[in-house]
């Protein structure tokens, strides 16, 4: 019998032991099992991760006088659907702005993307040699033609349009004109006669807001259209000192044209400012204003739709067939020549002016112009003025610059001189010849071989 209990104790140990050591190995395979899943988790987790490109990163430097209300929403979108990065630093602006820009890009410590004056300024900062020539890529072909000669140098373009256009030109009353039953002049005799009828009806016929003096310049500079639209080699001959502006027949016709525009004036005119203006012209309270069109976005921002009683004509000149609008030219963004991303900059500057990135931008600040680029249609909820009367001079191609975007020649006296005019205090001519003076004492110190 006790033979028999050994027995049994003996296989009960064994039993339990072999038991023991099942149960240690499975545990063990179960352990590596759990081992080799996570590892083989943390493979595909990593692998995703490697396949997943890292965003591009680019920076860019907008000056502080630049709105980046805009484009803070196409980088947004740019970030998105390109896989980019983009940080934005802000520098300086007016000629502080110009100085630091000129040394960043001399020490090659410039940024991938930087936002420049387009035109004459664009010229002294020799592009050829900072900038990525973009002539070549297609997205080039949607830049509008005028606005193209503005970042163009020697064949090769560089920028495109940071913004939209804005025009020097007569904000016109529509409540006014329809009260009277004016229409919009096809001449510079046909407005003064529209200046006539509404002085007649008791009303201030041109709104002066001298009390700010840069006003006083929109005139002559908005007439620049006519100008170049009589001679189109007047801004070449003008900034090699072959040309004057006393002795040049339509060069002279803008002074004559602001010297007749005297007795239309708010009697207040020299005390009245800018925004005194925008609350005037808003309120039908005078039938023209001589203005840049960024006035347009300060008027919508103080009395919402009342905007669109507003028009936009360019200055008249003496041809019936020939009216045509001077455009300001918006900032450009151009693409550092010596940054190893050009890819990445091309890709960015191509979106920047597609139909989605420009709808993008006026959703957050409408447009003071139509934008640079071609069969790009403003939205609807844009201003009137924009939409219907400037689009049109676009679309029919009586477009102009402004001289200061065609030669870096702009005599630094022009406002005072203008003030004069419409003072009263000099006559036309003598004020072209000032203004010739002026401008040849700027030549002399710019470099420029004037007698």
């Amino acid at each position: 019998m006790k033979g028999l209990m050994k027995i049994v104790a003996l296989v009960l140990t064994l039993v339990l032991t072999i038991g023991v050591f099942a149960g240690c190995g499975n545990s063990q395979t179960s352990s590596e099992n759990q081992e080799t899943t996570n590892s083989e988790s943390e493979t595909q987790d990593g692998e995703t991760q490697d396949d997943a490109e890292e965003p591009i990163e680019l920076t860019m430097m907008i000056d502080s006088n630049s709105s980046q209300v805009g484009v803070k929403k196409v980088i947004e979108l740019a970030e998105e659907k390109l896989n980019l990065k983009i940080t934005t630093e802000v520098g300086p602006g007016g000629l502080e702005g110009d100085n630091y820009v000129k040394t960043r890009l001399a020490s090659g410590e410039m940024t991938d993307l930087v936002v420049y004056n387009s035109g004459a300024l664009l010229t002294a900062l020799n592009p050829e040699q900072y900038f990525i020539d973009i002539s070549k890529e297609e997205f080039a072909e949607k830049l509008d033609d005028t606005y193209k000669e503005s970042v163009s140098i020697n064949g090769s373009t560089y920028g495109i349009p940071y913004s939209s256009t804005q025009a020097g030109a007569i904000l016109y009353s529509k409540p006014i004109y329809e009260e009277l039953g004016l229409e919009v002049p096809n001449t510079w005799d046909e407005f003064i006669a529209n200046c006539e009828a509404i002085k007649a009806s008791g009303k201030t016929a041109l709104y002066g807001a001298f009390g700010d003096g840069w006003t006083t310049q929109l005139l002559y500079l908005g007439d620049h259209y006519s100008v170049a639209s009589a001679d189109p080699n007047f801004a070449s001959g003008f900034e090699e000192g072959n040309v004057k502006y006393a002795t040049h027949e339509a060069g002279l016709r803008s002074w004559e044209k602001l010297q007749e525009t005297i007795p239309y004036y708010n009697e207040d005119n020299f005390a009245a400012t800018y925004d005194d203006g925008c609350d005037i012209i808003a309120n039908a309270e005078a039938g023209h204003w001589v203005m840049l069109t960024q006035a347009l976005t300060n008027i919508h921002e103080l009395y919402g739709d009342q905007v669109n009683d507003i028009g936009v004509f360019g200055i008249p000149n003496d041809n019936p067939d020939d009216l045509g609008l001077t455009i300001w030219m918006p900032m450009s963004i151009y693409g550092n020549k010596t940054s190893e991303k050009e890819d990445a900059i091309l890709k960015f500057m191509e979106f920047y002016i597609s139909d989605e990135a420009l709808d993008a931008y006026a959703a957050e600040i409408l447009p003071d112009g139509p934008y640079a680029v071609k069969g790009y249609e403003i939205p609807e909820n844009a201003y009137e003025a924009v939409r219907i009367d400037m689009q049109k001079y676009f679309d029919d191609g009586k477009i102009e610059s402004a001289l200061e975007f065609q030669t870096p020649i702009k005599g630094p006296n022009c406002q005072p001189i203008t003030q004069e005019v419409v003072a009263g205090q000099t006559t036309a001519l003598e004020a072209a010849a000032a203004y010739d003076d002026d401008c040849l004492k700027q030549a002399v110190q710019l470099g420029f071989d004037w007698e």
